[in-house]
C-alpha cells in the first residue's frame, strides 16, 4: 500500500451541500500543492457545479539533474536528454498514490466519470500514466506543460475503460523545460490511439498563463456539465 499523500482541497462553490466532481491536480517539479490552489477562483466555474479540488504534495526525494538537491518531485529526472531517463519506480509509485485519491473521492460519494485528474509537467506525467491504464472511467485528463515518459508501458497497460476520455492538453511555443515537440509528439501519440484530445499552444514559456485558464475552464464546462 502506497504511503498516503498530504493534499490542499479547496470547494469551488462550498455553498452547495456537497461536491458531485473532483478534481485531482498534480504540480510540477520543487512545486507543492499550494502552486495552483489560487487557480480555483480564477477558472470562473458556473455555480452550478459543486467541485472539490485536490492538490496533492509530491514527496521530498533527490533529483538528479539538480544535483541531487532534496526537492517535491513525483519521480527522478536522471537525464534531460531528448529522450528522457527517469526512475520508473518512482513514477509508479507516484502513479498508486494517486489512484489511492481517486478511490478516496469514490469513498467519499462521488462516481468516477465526476473525476477529473490534472498535472503540470512532471504531475501531468503522473496524470497521463496513471489515467491512461486505470480500470474505471474517469470524466477526463487535463496534461499541461508534459509529455507521456513511457509511452511504450502506457500502450500495453492502456483499459478499455477510458479508451474515449476527454484530454485537455495545453503547451508554450516557447517552453525551455519540457520542450514544445514533446509535448507536441505526446499529443499525436494520443490522437494516434484514438483519444479525443484537445490540443491548446500559447506564446509562453514552462507557465500557465490566462488565455489557457480561460480555455481550461470552458474545457471543465463542458466535460463536467451540472449533476
Amino acid at each position: 500500500m502506497p504511503l498516503p499523500l498530504e493534499t490542499i482541497e479547496v470547494e469551488h462553490n462550498p455553498l452547495a451541500k456537497k461536491p458531485d466532481a473532483a478534481i485531482i491536480w498534480l504540480h510540477g517539479l520543487g512545486a507543492d500543492g499550494h502552486d495552483f490552489e489560487s487557480i480555483v477562483p480564477q477558472l470562473r466555474l458556473p455555480p452550478s457545479l459543486a467541485v472539490r479540488f485536490i492538490f496533492p504534495h509530491a514527496p521530498i526525494r533527490p533529483v538528479t539533474i539538480n544535483m541531487g538537491y532534496e526537492m517535491r518531485s513525483w519521480y527522478d529526472i536522471l537525464s534531460m536528454a531528448e529522450v528522457r531517463k527517469i526512475n520508473s519506480q518512482q513514477l509508479q509509485e507516484s502513479c498508486d498514490q494517486l489512484e489511492v485519491l481517486i478511490e478516496q473521492e469514490m469513498s467519499r460519494g462521488i462516481p468516477s466519470e465526476r473525476i477529473i485528474v490534472a498535472g503540470f509537467s512532471q504531475g501531468g506525467a503522473v496524470a497521463l500514466t496513471t489515467v491512461l491504464s486505470y480500470e474505471k472511467p474517469l470524466a477526463g485528463i487535463m496534461a499541461l506543460s508534459t509529455y507521456l515518459p513511457l509511452a511504450d508501458k502506457v500502450a500495453q497497460d492502456k483499459s478499455s475503460a477510458n479508451t474515449k476520455i476527454p484530454v485537455f492538453m495545453g503547451h508554450g511555443t516557447q517552453d525551455p523545460v519540457v520542450a514544445h515537440a514533446l509535448g507536441e509528439s505526446t499529443h499525436e501519440q494520443l490522437k494516434g490511439w484514438g483519444y479525443p484530445v484537445e490540443w491548446h499552444e500559447y506564446a509562453m514559456p514552462h507557465a500557465v498563463c490566462l488565455e489557457e485558464i480561460e480555455d481550461i475552464s470552458a474545457w471543465l464546462t463542458k466535460v463536467l456539465p451540472a449533476a
